[in-house]
């Protein structure tokens, strides 16, 4: 997956934002929630996972624990490069999902998640 398509995938999610934070990480965003990040030069990616694709990521080397964020089921892959486009995709969509799921009901409304 390319940087491009990357940032086109997350920024298409309903109420996505993407700030740049700790240096030159790309993060995004919904409601104020991280969904999913990236370093500047767009080589890794990080996002949540359900209990499930963390388990099988990480247990098949796919992907790591996440540092810091592994207790939470975060995943990190370390070549964005060699990732399949439409599989990256999906798994966005189901982190935003995640996160979005803890918004409350105003956050959602304004977002236009309802």
């Amino acid at each position: 997956m390319t940087r491009d398509e990357l940032h086109a995938a997350a920024m298409a999610l309903p109420g996505a934002t993407m700030n740049v934070q700790w240096g030159d990480d790309h993060i995004y965003k919904v409601g104020g929630k991280i969904f999913a990040g990236t370093d500047g030069g767009y080589t890794n990616l990080s996002f949540k996972a359900t209990d499930i694709a963390f388990e099988a990521l990480t247990s098949s080397g796919r992907a790591r624990p996440a540092p810091y964020m592994a207790r939470a089921k975060w995943v990190m892959f370390d070549d964005l490069a060699g990732l399949d486009a439409e599989e990256v995709r999906d798994w966005l969509k189901t982190s935003h999902q995640l996160v979005s799921e803890k918004l409350t009901k105003a956050q959602k409304k304004e977002l236009g998640l309802v």
